[in-house]
């Protein structure tokens, strides 16, 4: 399941009670190891909170759960910070390429999800293939970054066990080909399964040819976004996710561009709005089709009412929103809408922000 429908699944939750813990991590080692202990320091806080609010037969399971949840966690694949949800009914864990502003405990009765808002915004998850005859490790990757190594009954895969019975059949060009692309038939099957589970497109880390076979027996070629043909023997993981990210780069490049041209084309049809007030009452109607943002926009707010709000310049004022703009783009996000960051000069034309509307 992607990010987007991981928070709005924990947005929905009402439970009593729901504790969030939210902390910033390191990437590399052996800063990351203090991660371990300010989890567990975290853990033992909430458990102090429930146990002074609540019968511990009311929240049994919760903090069981939080006993565990430590060593569910892989903390070599830390990313900028981490953000954990418990309830009565989920355990999810997500880690984020963003930092926050503090480590915090929340207990009430919905999560505390406000700082994935932003987290969204500025993310791209996906998984890499590192295709190769000699074994197939997948993973799970957030922009830059390996978050973990997918481990199930078929990943990562074994060498391919296709080989030649003999010296005449090795010497075979096309036999060989059909034995690479038996291989590959297989992990692409596997690929599939986990694409639609998870909601996420795939890189794919190979040569030339190796792609080109895949494609071919792929079950649905548009599940791969492109591949990096590159020496992947030579390379450490967090250096496979950096040459991953260049093709997702490229591609959100060209998802940038047709929207911006989507966004044109429907001006004619007066669907397209500018007022940062018009575009809130759209969006938390669920009007929003396309929101289109300059990146880096935000606007701190102070609201008038539940649909209308005046700007302010400085986000620390008591009673101030710090930025609008996470909020509309959640609300786009939540109800059906795409949203788009973009520092093309193409969309300078419209300002800062933009909306193309259903009706």
């Amino acid at each position: 399941m992607d990010l987007k429908n991981k928070l709005r699944n924990l947005a929905n939750e009402t439970s009593q009670p729901c504790v969030t813990l939210s902390l910033n991590t390191h990437r590399t080692y052996p800063d990351n190891r203090q991660d371990e202990i300010a989890v567990k320091n975290l853990v033992k806080e909430a458990k102090n909170r429930l146990e002074e609010k609540y019968d511990n037969r009311e929240v049994k399971a919760i903090l069981e759960k939080l006993d565990n949840i430590s060593d569910k966690i892989d903390y070599d694949y830390n990313l900028d910070s981490l953000h954990i949800f418990i309830s009565k009914d989920t355990e999810e864990i997500i880690k984020a390429p963003i930092s926050i502003e503090k480590s915090n405990t929340y207990v009430d009765d919905t999560f505390a999800v406000k700082p994935l808002i932003k987290v969204i915004n500025q993310s791209f998850e996906y998984l890499i293939l590192v295709l190769k005859k000699a074994g197939v490790p997948l993973y799970e990757a957030v922009n830059d970054s390996i978050i973990e190594e997918v481990k199930n009954d078929d990943f990562p895969f074994d060498e391919t066990p296709y080989y030649a019975e003999n010296e005449q059949k090795k010497s075979d060009g096309k036999y060989m080909d059909n034995l690479d692309r038996e291989y590959f038939n297989h992990i692409d099957k596997a690929v599939q399964e986990i694409s639609r589970d998870k909601d996420l497109k795939v890189v794919v880390i190979s040569t030339e040819d190796n792609y080109s076979k895949l494609q071919q027996v792929a079950d649905n070629a548009d599940t791969y976004i492109g591949h990096a043909d590159i020496n992947y023997n030579e390379l450490k993981e967090h250096q496979i996710a950096e040459v991953a990210y260049n093709v997702i780069k490229d591609h959100k490049v060209e998802l940038r561009q047709k929207a911006i041209e989507e966004l044109k084309e429907a001006i004619s049809q007066s669907n397209v709005m500018t007022d940062l007030n018009e575009i809130y009452r759209a969006a938390i109607d669920g009007r929003a089709e396309l929101l289109i943002v300059k990146k880096g926009y935000e606007q701190p707010v102070k609201m008038i009412d539940d649909r209308k709000f005046e700007q302010v310049e400085d986000a620390k004022q008591e009673g101030v929103e710090d930025d609008i703009v996470s909020n509309i783009a959640w609300e786009v996000l939540d109800k059906g809408g795409r949203v788009v960051f973009t520092s093309d000069s193409s969309f300078d034309e419209f300002g800062n922000i933009a909306l193309k509307v259903r009706y």
